[in-house]
């Protein structure tokens, strides 16, 4: 029987058409982009506000330029890729792209201009200026505007401080979810006839990432437990530069620094990336990553360095306003001098299996967003695709429920019972294993990985997680038990998926098997 999170309230059950689970872009469009007559609940983990999609500050891709075309665009990416994206995805993305810029402008967002074309900018692994953009604070923007435009929908309930703990499956069919109200700390179901999981990636499983404290890895997890595939973890994406400082809190130095001329140098001065890419610093992410890894390793470094300051300090208050302001704070001018940067785990491309409409293998369940994998961008995410891939299966998720008719779901669930467990006198033990969780996948499944190091992180995850089945097993639940939890199951999958892949492909570098296998395959755990 499942716990309720207090002995004695009562069980508080809602029901709606649709249940959206995540308030990134993904989520916050496809609310958006359901009819009107549908009645929508909109679950938000933390404020609104509050996820990677805000914190995105590059752009998003797509061909809006004479000198630009599909084919080159969806060539991009597949090379990107590394030999594992889905074609016919890509091509789905990319030829979709154009609108769901114009979507995005029918909501409010104003992206940046040169007159009155758009202001592209190129970022790696694009061969042409693409990428569509506000200043440097896209994301921003883009929820800001999606949101503002969903409280205006009378069919749409928005339930914040909320987060989902399990999905309602029998019979292979979902039917909502329980779902903690963190103000109240009682559990109450969902029960709606489509669920859409739009709960993002899961790059807090890592010590060091620029992701928000929200990606716990939830939705995977959640997805995992119900018996959906779940393809491709092994490839966590790194981003190359975030900002090192003691107070910075990994804070994101967009790639469009990069794309913009920007240098990645030692603290002697030296430029090193034509040592690995002839691309330099427009070489694909993973690429620059472990460049910089490498670079650190060999020479006991702490950091490299990033500069941009050439430009000029006009030039770069207006391209990079947020980076510039953000810098300032921490006593760094960048129009005068380097900024000091290392990897942090940042997106994940894989996650739930989906086809093009985000429909899942489990009836009624549909995923969208950084917890699908789609296809788009198998071993490795070209930058700015991923804002574009929200976007895109967003519109197209919305446009098959609408065309539905929608059946009730044909099974009771039972209410939350709290019957048999105790408030918890022993949450360090929660402090404590999210906090060993998350330093053995930075040092055993990190940017460069070996079978040794895999193994042992793999028979360590296995004892933590009988732990904290058993403290779930005994104690209420708290949000914190949720995501650690959740934080446990998805670190398993992404050790399985990397031991399973006796190759390098992509974002995923193993010692022992540094080459790459001439076969192609995809990892389903």
């Amino acid at each position: 029987m499942p716990k309720q999170a207090t002995y004695s309230s009562p069980h508080e059950q809602h029901q709606f058409d649709i249940l959206i689970i995540g308030t990134g872009s993904a989520g916050l469009m496809s609310a958006l982009q359901l009819s009107r007559h549908l009645s929508v609940a909109l679950i938000a983990k933390d404020e609104a506000l509050e996820g990677s999609s805000f914190y995105a500050q590059g752009g998003i891709s797509a061909v809006l330029d004479a000198h630009d075309n599909f084919e080159v665009h969806v060539a991009d990416t597949l090379s990107a890729a590394a030999g594992l994206a889905d074609e016919a995805a890509v091509k789905f993305m990319v030829k979709n792209a154009p609108a769901a810029i114009s979507s995005l402008e029918s909501s409010g967002v104003r992206f940046t201009k040169d007159s009155n074309n758009y202001h592209l900018t190129t970022e790696g692994g694009h061969t042409n200026r693409r990428v569509a953009h506000v200043a440097d604070k896209t994301g921003q923007s883009i929820q800001v505007n999606l949101l503002n435009n969903v409280k205006q929908c009378k069919n749409i309930t928005l339930f914040e401080n909320y987060i989902a703990i399990d999905l309602l499956i029998k019979d292979g069919q979902c039917s909502g979810a329980y779902i903690l109200n963190k103000s109240t700390h009682q559990v109450e179901s969902f029960v709606a006839y489509k669920t859409i999981l739009a709960t993002g990636g899961a790059s807090k499983v890592y010590l060091y990432t620029s992701n928000p404290d929200t990606s716990t890895g939830d939705g995977i997890a959640m997805a995992s437990r119900a018996g959906c595939h779940i393809m491709n973890m092994e490839f966590a994406q790194f981003h190359p530069t975030c900002l090192y400082h003691p107070h910075a809190k990994s804070f994101l130095i967009s790639e469009a620094i990069r794309g913009e001329g920007g240098k990645l140098h030692l603290p002697n001065g030296e430029t090193f990336m034509h040592k690995y890419d002839e691309r330099g610093e427009l070489a694909p992410r993973d690429i620059v990553a472990r460049a910089i890894d490498s670079e650190m390793k060999s020479g006991g470094l702490d950091c490299v360095y990033l500069d941009i300051s050439f430009k000029g300090e006009n030039w770069i208050k207006k391209h990079f306003p947020t980076i510039y302001n953000k810098c300032q704070t921490f006593g760094i001018d960048i129009s005068k001098t380097s900024m000091p940067v290392v990897p942090a785990a940042h997106y994940t491309c894989g996650g739930i299996d989906t086809d093009l409409k985000g429909l899942t293998n489990i009836s009624n369940l549909y995923a969208i967003g950084e917890v699908a994998h789609t296809g788009v961008h198998g071993a490795n995410r070209m930058a700015s695709n991923s804002l574009l891939e929200c976007i895109v299966f967003a519109k197209s998720c919305a446009q098959d429920i609408n065309q539905q008719v929608l059946a009730p779901p044909h099974c009771k669930f039972d209410p939350w019972d709290a019957s048999r467990v105790a408030p918890s006198k022993e949450k360090v033990v929660v402090t404590h294993l999210w906090d060993e969780v998350r330093l053995i996948m930075w040092n055993f499944v990190g940017i460069v990985r070996s079978d040794r190091r895999l193994n042992y992180a793999q028979h360590r995850l296995e004892q933590i997680e009988k732990e904290v089945d058993e403290y779930y097993s005994l104690y209420l639940i708290s949000s914190d038990l949720v995501e650690l939890r959740n934080l446990v199951r998805t670190a398993q999958i992404i050790i399985k998926s990397a031991l399973s892949r006796k190759e390098s492909r992509g974002l995923h570098y193993n010692e022992d098997h540094p080459n790459q296998s001439d076969s192609i395959k995809n990892t389903i755990i």
